[in-house]
């Protein structure tokens, strides 16, 4: 048998045997799909079977560039400056006060640690904290789009969950693209080094430029088949440009989706296009994910990803709380409405992926190690918990005196069969 035609077999058979199993656990214990892609990813490559080489992986650059792109457009693409300004202006203030807690709590003791335990310099050890705080902060909402769809809540719990995730990813992006910036090797041509905030600035400017040849060429466009077309094109050509420079593909790819459902009169046509297309990516960078990874080097591996998980818990949970109880809005949201926050996805992995491919920085392994393993933990229990928020809250504005069919539903074993595959398809639909 062919070499090509035994890899097909292998990547069909690897595949139905996890869809269909993690399709099994999705169904009935709310777990978000996308762990099963990794689970190929890790099969395949060249770690396990080595029916992926490394080479092979390497050759995957321009798709792994356009998925990086993709996800840093989606981001971009949900911050539309007119549905921003109806948001209140403590709701930001508890987004971004949670956000700045979670980023700085655990860079500040993932730093401690690495120093400790590798005995690593302050400079040294700067670069994985912060990329391990910033992927502390981001924030999934597909367990949250789950539980709303379940339990129809759309009070001021299910809006500020919202503008939280989206502030949540906004700030994670800003925060890896400045690390790119401010630890930039030296150009040997250059007589003076660019600043960090020169480096920042030129990656803001990559997604600008973006945006303003995508208006240049396809400024009218309206045909689903040409936008995609020429959102592809773009995003590659601002993808690529940004790690030509080394610097986050993701933070210029944001800046041109914010460029374009700001300025564009087709922006609903544009995010309906980027919205279709993220989940097959997803799954893309995932395979590629799972086949990059390596096992860390490093002896004292598990401890800084016992610390992450558990210094992120703690401090979505008890920062949400402090940022809603100096905002005077703890009665509304309730005490523990930072588990709902607890999820991650797709934005996590490209950041890391965009990590893993910094040579100048440290722990790379190690990095992408302790992102991948946050990413499937919580994508385990994210609808659970984003559940056991929300439910709460329904079932508090229902009537004491509601009957059993118009009361809402908490527990899975009461959910119709139908609903659940609604629920499922809601699951790869946020991914």
């Amino acid at each position: 048998m062919s070499v090509p035609l035994s890899l097909v077999l292998i990547v069909v058979a690897s595949y139905l045997a996890a869809h269909v199993a993690f399709e099994w656990l999705g169904h009935r214990l709310l777990i978000v799909s996308g762990a099963e892609y990794l689970l190929l990813g890790t099969l395949l490559g060249p770690q396990v079977s080595g029916v992926v080489s490394a080479e092979l992986v390497e050759s995957f650059a321009p798709v792994t560039a356009l998925a990086l792109g993709w996800m840093g457009a989606i981001v971009g693409s949900r911050l539309h400056l007119q549905q921003l300004v109806r948001v209140p202006a403590k709701s930001y203030k508890v987004a971004f006060a949670e956000s700045l807690i979670t980023l700085w709590i655990v860079f500040g003791l993932e730093l401690y640690l690495l120093r400790a335990l590798f005995d690593f310099t302050s400079a040294r050890a700067l670069g994985p904290a912060l990329a391990l705080g910033a992927f502390a902060v981001a924030s999934a909402d597909t367990g949250i789009t789950l539980a709303t769809r379940r339990f129809g809540s759309q009070g001021a719990l299910c809006e500020q969950l919202r503008t939280s995730a989206n502030v949540n990813a906004f700030i994670a992006v800003c925060a890896f693209g400045i690390l790119l910036a401010g630890t930039h090797p030296a150009i040997p041509s250059l007589e003076r080094q660019l600043t960090t905030t020169e480096w920042t600035v030129i990656s803001i400017a990559i997604g600008v430029a973006g945006g303003a040849l995508f208006h240049l060429f396809m400024g009218g466009e309206r045909r689903v088949d040409r936008l995609f077309v020429s959102l592809a094109g773009v995003i590659i050509l601002v993808s690529g440009a940004a790690t030509f420079l080394r610097l986050s593909p993701v933070m210029s790819a944001m800046f041109f989706g914010i460029i374009l459902v700001n300025t564009s009169r087709q922006h609903e046509e544009i995010r309906a296009v980027l919205a279709r297309v993220v989940r097959p990516l997803y799954f893309v960078l995932l395979i590629i994910a799972g086949a990059t990874w390596r096992p860390s080097a490093q002896g004292a591996w598990v401890l800084p990803v016992l610390v992450f998980l558990l210094a992120r818990a703690a401090t979505k949970v008890g920062g949400a709380r402090l940022a809603a109880r100096l905002n005077h809005l703890l009665p509304a949201l309730g005490p523990r409405w930072g588990r709902a926050l607890l999820g991650q996805g797709g934005l996590v992995i490209a950041l890391a992926v965009n990590y893993l491919y910094q040579g100048a920085l440290a722990l790379p392994n190690l990095v992408f190690t302790i992102a991948v393993v946050s990413v499937l933990l919580t994508g385990l229990a994210s609808g659970r918990l984003a559940s056991s928020v929300l439910a709460p809250a329904e079932d508090a504005r229902t009537p004491p005196n509601a009957s059993p069919t118009t009361r809402p539903q908490g527990r899975l074993a009461e959910v119709p069969r139908s609903s659940r595959r609604a629920e499922a398809s809601v699951v790869e639909e946020n991914v």
